[in-house]
Protein backbone atom coordinates (compact mmCIF):
# COMPACT_ATOMS: atom_id res chain seq x y z
CA UNK A 1 0.00 0.00 0.00
CA UNK A 2 1.35 3.42 -0.93
CA UNK A 3 0.57 5.83 1.91
CA UNK A 4 0.49 9.51 1.02
CA UNK A 5 1.42 11.95 3.79
CA UNK A 6 -1.58 14.23 3.20
CA UNK A 7 -3.55 11.93 5.48
CA UNK A 8 -2.77 10.91 9.04
CA UNK A 9 -1.47 7.37 8.69
CA UNK A 10 -1.93 4.61 11.27
CA UNK A 11 -0.12 1.25 11.12
CA UNK A 12 -1.36 -1.78 13.11
CA UNK A 13 1.31 -4.37 13.93
CA UNK A 14 1.24 -7.93 15.27
CA UNK A 15 3.56 -10.89 14.79
CA UNK A 16 2.49 -12.59 11.55
CA UNK A 17 -0.01 -10.07 10.13
CA UNK A 18 -2.69 -12.72 9.64
CA UNK A 19 -4.88 -12.40 12.76
CA UNK A 20 -4.87 -9.30 14.94
CA UNK A 21 -3.37 -6.50 12.86
CA UNK A 22 -5.32 -7.09 9.61
CA UNK A 23 -8.51 -7.28 11.67
CA UNK A 24 -7.60 -4.00 13.41
CA UNK A 25 -6.91 -2.42 10.01
CA UNK A 26 -10.28 -3.58 8.67
CA UNK A 27 -12.22 -2.37 11.72
CA UNK A 28 -10.42 1.01 11.66
CA UNK A 29 -11.11 1.38 7.94
CA UNK A 30 -14.81 0.60 8.42
CA UNK A 31 -15.16 3.04 11.32
CA UNK A 32 -13.41 5.92 9.59
CA UNK A 33 -15.60 5.32 6.55
CA UNK A 34 -18.78 5.26 8.64
CA UNK A 35 -17.71 8.51 10.32
CA UNK A 36 -16.78 10.33 7.10
CA UNK A 37 -13.11 10.49 8.09
CA UNK A 38 -11.49 8.74 5.12
CA UNK A 39 -10.15 12.09 3.92
CA UNK A 40 -8.31 12.46 7.23
CA UNK A 41 -7.05 8.98 8.09
CA UNK A 42 -5.50 6.07 6.27
CA UNK A 43 -4.24 2.79 7.67
CA UNK A 44 -2.39 -0.42 6.94
CA UNK A 45 -1.13 -3.40 8.91
CA UNK A 46 1.95 -5.58 8.99
CA UNK A 47 3.80 -8.12 11.09
CA UNK A 48 7.17 -8.03 12.78
CA UNK A 49 7.80 -11.60 11.57
CA UNK A 50 8.16 -12.82 8.01
CA UNK A 51 6.06 -15.97 8.42
CA UNK A 52 3.10 -15.17 6.15
CA UNK A 53 4.28 -12.57 3.63
CA UNK A 54 1.94 -12.44 0.64
CA UNK A 55 -0.81 -14.51 2.25
CA UNK A 56 -4.37 -13.52 3.02
CA UNK A 57 -5.47 -13.13 6.65
CA UNK A 58 -6.22 -16.32 8.59
CA UNK A 59 -9.60 -17.82 7.56
CA UNK A 60 -10.80 -17.45 11.17
CA UNK A 61 -9.94 -13.72 11.04
CA UNK A 62 -11.88 -13.43 7.80
CA UNK A 63 -14.82 -15.32 9.35
CA UNK A 64 -15.07 -13.08 12.41
CA UNK A 65 -14.80 -9.98 10.21
CA UNK A 66 -17.58 -11.28 7.96
CA UNK A 67 -19.73 -12.13 11.00
CA UNK A 68 -19.51 -8.47 12.05
CA UNK A 69 -19.93 -7.07 8.51
CA UNK A 70 -16.37 -5.75 8.40
CA UNK A 71 -14.84 -5.92 4.91
CA UNK A 72 -11.31 -7.27 5.03
CA UNK A 73 -8.98 -7.15 2.06
CA UNK A 74 -5.33 -7.48 2.96
CA UNK A 75 -2.16 -9.16 1.78
CA UNK A 76 0.19 -9.91 4.67
CA UNK A 77 3.50 -8.10 4.81
CA UNK A 78 6.41 -7.51 7.15
CA UNK A 79 7.32 -4.26 8.90
CA UNK A 80 9.71 -2.14 6.78
CA UNK A 81 12.05 0.64 7.84
CA UNK A 82 10.17 2.96 5.46
CA UNK A 83 7.08 2.48 7.66
CA UNK A 84 8.69 4.59 10.38
CA UNK A 85 8.58 7.63 8.12
CA UNK A 86 5.31 6.83 6.33
CA UNK A 87 3.14 6.37 9.44
CA UNK A 88 2.25 8.89 12.11
CA UNK A 89 1.17 6.26 14.66
CA UNK A 90 2.25 2.64 14.95
CA UNK A 91 -0.08 0.55 17.08
CA UNK A 92 1.36 -2.70 18.47
CA UNK A 93 -0.89 -5.52 19.58
CA UNK A 94 1.42 -6.63 22.39
CA UNK A 95 4.58 -5.73 24.26
CA UNK A 96 6.78 -8.20 22.38
CA UNK A 97 5.87 -6.62 19.04
CA UNK A 98 6.24 -3.11 20.51
CA UNK A 99 9.79 -4.00 21.56
CA UNK A 100 10.55 -5.44 18.11
CA UNK A 101 9.23 -2.27 16.45
CA UNK A 102 11.41 -0.10 18.69
CA UNK A 103 14.42 -2.35 18.17
CA UNK A 104 14.06 -1.97 14.41
CA UNK A 105 13.14 1.72 14.42
CA UNK A 106 15.25 3.06 17.25
CA UNK A 107 14.52 5.59 19.96
CA UNK A 108 13.51 8.30 17.48
CA UNK A 109 10.17 6.55 16.84
CA UNK A 110 9.32 5.81 20.48
CA UNK A 111 6.66 8.54 20.75
CA UNK A 112 4.70 7.26 17.77
CA UNK A 113 4.51 3.61 18.98
CA UNK A 114 1.51 2.80 21.15
CA UNK A 115 -0.06 -0.39 22.52
CA UNK A 116 -3.57 -1.15 21.24
CA UNK A 117 -4.96 -1.99 24.67
CA UNK A 118 -4.00 1.49 25.93
CA UNK A 119 -7.24 2.54 24.21
CA UNK A 120 -9.42 -0.28 25.54
CA UNK A 121 -11.97 1.23 27.95
CA UNK A 122 -12.11 -2.15 29.71
CA UNK A 123 -8.35 -2.09 30.27
CA UNK A 124 -5.88 -4.88 29.72
CA UNK A 125 -2.27 -5.08 28.68
CA UNK A 126 -2.18 -6.88 25.33
CA UNK A 127 -4.42 -8.09 22.55
CA UNK A 128 -4.08 -11.88 22.89
CA UNK A 129 -2.85 -13.78 19.85
CA UNK A 130 -5.73 -16.07 18.79
CA UNK A 131 -3.64 -18.02 16.25
CA UNK A 132 -3.55 -21.26 18.28
CA UNK A 133 -7.09 -20.73 19.56
CA UNK A 134 -10.61 -21.28 18.37
CA UNK A 135 -13.59 -19.23 17.18
CA UNK A 136 -14.20 -17.91 20.70
CA UNK A 137 -10.64 -16.53 20.86
CA UNK A 138 -11.06 -14.73 17.52
CA UNK A 139 -14.36 -13.27 18.73
CA UNK A 140 -12.65 -12.03 21.91
CA UNK A 141 -9.97 -10.31 19.82
CA UNK A 142 -12.67 -8.74 17.63
CA UNK A 143 -14.47 -7.34 20.69
CA UNK A 144 -11.23 -5.92 22.15
CA UNK A 145 -10.26 -4.29 18.84
CA UNK A 146 -13.76 -2.97 18.17
CA UNK A 147 -13.98 -1.03 21.43
CA UNK A 148 -10.30 0.01 21.51
CA UNK A 149 -10.47 1.38 17.96
CA UNK A 150 -13.49 3.51 18.89
CA UNK A 151 -11.35 5.09 21.63
CA UNK A 152 -8.32 5.35 19.35
CA UNK A 153 -10.29 7.24 16.71
CA UNK A 154 -11.74 9.59 19.34
CA UNK A 155 -8.22 10.27 20.61
CA UNK A 156 -6.83 10.88 17.13
CA UNK A 157 -9.73 13.18 16.21
CA UNK A 158 -9.21 15.10 19.45
CA UNK A 159 -5.44 15.36 18.90
CA UNK A 160 -5.92 16.61 15.35
CA UNK A 161 -8.80 18.90 16.45
CA UNK A 162 -11.08 17.43 13.79
CA UNK A 163 -14.81 17.86 13.84
CA UNK A 164 -16.30 14.55 12.76
CA UNK A 165 -19.25 15.23 10.46
CA UNK A 166 -22.74 13.94 11.32
CA UNK A 167 -22.23 10.54 12.96
CA UNK A 168 -20.23 10.39 16.16
CA UNK A 169 -17.36 7.96 16.71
Amino acid sequence: MNIQKKQYAVLFVCLGNICRSPLAEAIFQKKISENNLTHVFTCDSCGTGDYHIGQQPDPRTQAVAKKHHVPINHQCRQLRTSDFEAFDRIIAMDESNRKNILWKGGSSIQEKVWLMRAFDPEGGDEVPDPYHGNEKDFEEVYQILDRAIDSLIRELVKDKEITAPKSEV
